[in-house]
Formats: structure tokens, C-alpha cells, sequence
């Protein structure tokens, strides 16, 4: 069993895995979105303390990388950082794509969905555990058109579609996640911020 940190700050909600031996503490809360940088650290307290767990007693720390909140995934990726130098210990990048994928079991293709709004979704492919379909920004009927499963922890409109309780799934991939090589956010597409000033740039040349 290995002891580690896990958090999850990429969407709405924020969790928090701490993982000691055989005890794993895990906290959650939902529809926090805008909030994270204030109560991460507060969080990560009470689970360390209810998991009887030090930093330095994690053999690595975790954390989902995105796509989701540009500003939530800064902040998860940032602490992550700041846990492992502090504590001389690797890093475990869980995108939010693997964080569904960790924790389904099908024998079939199938894809993992985030809503992007606008009717627009963040998609990854996996075919046998391993994947299939790069991590895109896809419109619903360009999903639709691929015509598989689909997988996800929101109210996604898709045909057939499951949900899986995101509380429950960051646990697992945690464990089975490989360390990483460095630890860097995954933005799929460009944030409002950078598509509004390569319109602005585009107008004026």
C-alpha cells in the first residue's frame, strides 16, 4: 500500500485523497468552482489529519492536470509542485480524461467526455486501456458521429452514456497512474482570454 496526497481542483467541485496504509480519507465539495485557492489548503489539512498522514510520509502527490477550469488546474498543478519539492518526492499527473478511464472496465471502445460549454466537449478515446482517440475539442454532433460510449462524471446528454460519481474515481487512478516526468497542465484548447486576443490580433493586421 503506498501513502500519498491526491487532489482534484481542474472542475467545479474539489477533492481531496489522503492515502495512509490501508486508511483513505477522502473529501469532497461539490460546486466550488471559483474557490479553490481558498480552500485547498484547508481541505488538504483536514485530510491529512483525519488520514494520520505528513507530507513527508507520501511516497508521491497527485493531481488532475485537465482539461477543465484554466484557473483550477493552475492552482492543483501549482500545490502538487509545491508538496513534492517540499518533500523531495515524485509527482502522478492524472488528466481528467484518465481520471474516468482509471475506473472503467470495458472490453469495447469507448470515449470520456468533459463539458467545455457551448454545447462543445473535451474528448479522449481509449480502446483496451490505452488511447485511441487523442484529447480533442469536439462540437455534440461530432461526438455523436463517432459513435461510441460515452463516459463521464457530469449531466451529459449522450446515447448510450454513464456517469461515474467524480468523488468516488480519483482514488484509484491516484494508484494507477505511472509517476511523471514533470508535471504540466493540459489545455486542450486555448483559454477566452487567448481566443479574444488572436481575434483582436487577426482584425488588426
Amino acid at each position: 500500500m503506498s501513502n500519498f496526497l491526491a487532489f482534484d481542483t481542474a472542475s467545479k467541485h474539489l477533492t481531496v485523497v489522503a492515502c495512509k496504509g490501508e486508511k483513505t480519507v477522502v473529501r469532497h465539495v461539490p460546486e466550488c468552482a471559483m474557490r479553490h485557492s481558498v480552500i485547498l489548503m484547508d481541505e488538504i489539512d483536514k485530510a491529512l489529519c483525519e488520514a494520520s498522514l505528513t507530507p513527508a510520509e507520501c511516497d508521491f502527490f497527485a493531481a488532475v492536470t485537465g482539461p477543465g477550469s484554466f484557473t483550477g488546474i493552475r492552482i492543483g498543478v501549482a500545490a502538487a509542485k509545491g508538496f513534492a519539492l517540499a518533500a523531495g518526492k515524485p509527482l502522478k499527473s492524472v488528466t481528467a480524461f484518465d481520471l474516468i478511464a482509471y475506473n472503467v472496465n470495458s472490453d469495447e471502445p469507448y470515449l470520456v467526455a468533459v463539458d467545455a460549454a457551448h454545447d462543445c466537449f473535451y474528448v479522449c478515446g481509449y480502446d483496451k486501456g490505452e488511447v485511441a482517440l487523442a484529447p480533442c475539442y469536439l462540437s455534440r454532433g461530432e461526438v455523436k458521429k463517432l459513435g461510441q460510449p460515452v463516459y463521464g462524471f457530469e449531466e451529459l446528454a449522450f446515447d448510450p452514456y454513464f456517469k461515474l460519481e467524480i468523488k468516488d474515481c480519483l482514488d484509484n487512478a491516484a494508484r494507477l497512474a505511472p509517476v511523471s516526468d514533470g508535471m504540466h497542465a493540459l489545455y486542450v484548447r486555448k483559454s477566452q482570454a487567448e481566443e479574444a486576443l488572436g481575434a483582436v490580433k487577426r482584425l488588426e493586421v
